[in-house]
Parts: structure tokens; C-alpha cells; sequence
């Protein structure tokens, strides 16, 4: 008798999609079927994926730190230098694009799933839209900060990496993991009690506007964490555009520069610096940065040793 479906909460109902695996229900592997409504797609595994691409850097180190490697057939676009505990088995997967793969590319690695950690990774316009995906054999997961339903906080860290340990059959792998991110968690907890939380502005890029945390993200979760308040949590979104005359008169303590891509964190403070609206705002004044990188302020394992980090920066006297 097939096994009865376990329902994986994701990020809402939607159109059905056809049961992953090529065989009948009475075929399913042990644990399966397993249904997974994820953002507005629903799937249902007969038994988990062999043949998985992981695209962004937060869904690969997801699937390495589930140690799900042996059923990796492909990885692309990293943001940065994959984390040195998993670094072994990435380097065991083909790297199938630098980026983005174009479809082909991407059907070329024969895989049967595809994760993705942003909604671009699923561009229609670009042709790898998760219904084509579908029409080609490829069942598809979304990183569920890409649709929330409310503010992101750690449940879903905890419910990203326990659906995908769900859809490869290894649910007991995602608790041990899970106990490891919050072990982080309750220390930085612990050691910033009764703190006074620091005014911070998160800059990210711009040089018109500047581009920012809002409160729907992860980002936001973080910065309470690492004893902080974040200025522009009224952004009902996890980026946003803010003026930098915004920006002084909300007079950040803190500036949080996110880390990536071709421009280094030494031109961003230089530009920040030297931007005449910001002169008199407590930061600019005093020149006091932190740094994360960007691979950390995104859903998935990096979180809460990005919180640490920051929690550092930010309290340095309660580290010591």
C-alpha cells in the first residue's frame, strides 16, 4: 500500500503540479509521497530527487549541510566563498554556469529538481519559469523568503531547511542541523541580555537612493537579534529605496554595510562618507561600520552565525 502523503507547509496553495517520480503511487519510497505546497506550486514526491541543481548560494550550503551532495547533479552562481565545512563536497558537484544557467544549459545537466534561493532563479521571461521546468520533468523549489506570507523570522529558517530535508527523505538530518543554528542563537541570546539596542541603517548599494533592509526580511529578524533596531523596519518589504535625507534624519548609530559582488565595503564607506546629506548623522560622524556579507543575510544556514557576527560588532564589551 503507498505510503500516505505528509503535507509540507510552504508559502501557500496553488496550481497543481504532477507527482514527482516517473512511477505509481504504489511505487513510492519508504516515507513517500510527500506533498509540498511552495509558493503557489504543489508538487508531490513519490521518492526523493536523484538528480537536484542547486541555484544561489544559500540553497546550495541548504542542500550540502543536509549532506545531500550524492544527489546533486549541478550547482550554480555563488555570491561567495562556499562555507570551508562544506567545501569539499561542492567541489564534487559540476559547477554547470558562473550564474544564471540558460535553460538548456540547465535541462543539460538531466536534472530532476531545481532549487532556487531568488525568484530570478525561476525568470519566465528569461525561460526557466517553474512552469516550463514542470513541462520538462523538473520538479522545483522555492526558497519560501521569496513569498512570504508575514514578516520572516527564524520559523522559517527552521521550515526552509526542514521542507527540503522532508523532499530528499531526510527529515532527522534537518533537526540535528537545526539544534547546531540555534545552539548559536540562544548563545548570542544569552550573552546580549539587557543590552540597549543600537540605532542601525542598513546600506546595501545606491548612490541616488540608498537600497536597504526593510522589515520583511530575514534582515530584520537578524539585526533584533544581534541587539539592534533596525531604522527602516517600516519598509513592508525585505529591500527597499530610501533617501539618504531619510536616512539622517533617523540618525543611524550603526551603518551595516552588506558585503558582495564587484564593490568592496572600503568604496562604500568612502561613499557614504562623503555624501553631504549624511554629515551630521551619528554614524558618519563617528565612522562606525559593520560588515556582512550578503550570503548571510538571506534565508538559510548562514543566519545565525551572521547574527553572532553582527551581535560582535554591534556589543563587542559582551564577547569579551
Amino acid at each position: 500500500m503507498a505510503a500516505a502523503a505528509l503535507l509540507i507547509s510552504g508559502c501557500g496553495a496553488g496550481s497543481p503540479e504532477p507527482a514527482a517520480g516517473k512511477g505509481p503511487a504504489a511505487s513510492a519510497a519508504e516515507g513517500f509521497p510527500v506533498t509540498v505546497e511552495n509558493c503557489g506550486v504543489r508538487t508531490t514526491y513519490q521518492r526523493p530527487p536523484g538528480r537536484a541543481v542547486s541555484l544561489n548560494q544559500h540553497a546550495t550550503e541548504v542542500m550540502l549541510a543536509l549532506g545531500l551532495e550524492k544527489s546533486m547533479t549541478g550547482t550554480a552562481y555563488l555570491d561567495d566563498r562556499i562555507l570551508p565545512e562544506y567545501r569539499d563536497a561542492y567541489d564534487g558537484i559540476e559547477v554547470i554556469a558562473k550564474e544564471y544557467p540558460s535553460f538548456e544549459t540547465l535541462l543539460a545537466a538531466e536534472p530532476d529538481f531545481a532549487y532556487g534561493g531568488f525568484a530570478s532563479t525561476f525568470d519566465e521571461k528569461e525561460g526557466r519559469g517553474r512552469d516550463a521546468l514542470r513541462e520538462a520533468g523538473v520538479n522545483s523549489y522555492l526558497n519560501i523568503e521569496e513569498c512570504p506570507t508575514g514578516p520572516v523570522t527564524m520559523a522559517e529558517m527552521d521550515r526552509e531547511i526542514r521542507n527540503v530535508a522532508r523532499i530528499f527523505g531526510v527529515p532527522e538530518r534537518a533537526e540535528k542541523q537545526l539544534a547546531k543554528l540555534h545552539a548559536t542563537l540562544d548563545g548570542v541570546e544569552k550573552k546580549l541580555k539587557g543590552v540597549e539596542p543600537v540605532k542601525v541603517f542598513v546600506y546595501d548599494s545606491g548612490d541616488k537612493t540608498a537600497f536597504t533592509a526593510g522589515g520583511a526580511g530575514i534582515g530584520n529578524e537578524m539585526i533584533e537579534r544581534a541587539g539592534a533596531v533596525n531604522l527602516f523596519a517600516d519598509v513592508d518589504k525585505s529591500f527597499g529605496d530610501v533617501s539618504f535625507e531619510q536616512v539622517a534624519e533617523r540618525a543611524p548609530e550603526v551603518v551595516v554595510i552588506y558585503d558582495y559582488g564587484d564593490q568592496p565595503v572600503e568604496d562604500k564607506k568612502k561613499f557614504l562618507l562623503a555624501n553631504p546629506a549624511l554629515k551630521d548623522a551619528p554614524a558618519i560622524r563617528n565612522e562606525r561600520f559593520a560588515v556582512l556579507p550578503l550570503s548571510s543575510t538571506v534565508l538559510g544556514v548562514r543566519v545565525p552565525a551572521g547574527v553572532e557576527s553582527l551581535a560582535r560588532q554591534l556589543h563587542p564589551d559582551r564577547f569579551r
